[in-house]
């Protein structure tokens, strides 16, 4: 008995020392930063992308910071926005967001604190530092 106990422990740290220490269940907090982050960065890609209808330039911007508590509206008026329905990569843009916003209002919504209610930050986003070398 005491051999297969010992074995039965050796076996879980073995398996518990090979799963990444990621393994863990996203909380609510990084699943919309990495939500917020990606539809951003997605956005961005489409404005400079050369192949995609003009109608993309005519969208509203889509800056998001989940710490802004307007990033709720910013998120409702990019998903009503009726322009540019026809382009598969803003339709796609649009149910990223329409998710982000569905997790904010519903499954994080006692989770997350707002620092700010200043909406025209999410106008003009802050460029990051530019490195000197």
């Amino acid at each position: 008995k005491l051999l297969t106990m010992k074995m039965l422990l050796l076996l879980i740290a073995l398996l518990s020392a090979a799963l990444p220490a990621s393994a863990a269940p996203p909380t609510c907090y990084s699943r919309v930063l990495s939500l917020s982050k990606e539809i951003t960065e997605s956005f961005k890609e489409l404005q400079t992308s050369k192949t995609v209808d003009s109608c993309v330039g005519t969208l509203p911007r889509l800056y998001l910071d989940i710490h802004n508590y307007c990033v709720l509206a910013k998120l409702r008026d990019f998903v009503a926005y009726p322009g540019c329905d026809r382009v598969v990569e803003v339709s796609e843009l649009k149910e990223k967001a329409r998710s982000l916003y569905t997790i904010l209002i519903s499954y994080c919504r006692r989770d997350l604190v707002f620092l700010t209610d200043d909406c025209n930050a999410l106008e003009i986003p802050i460029s990051p530092p530019i490195e000197h070398s």
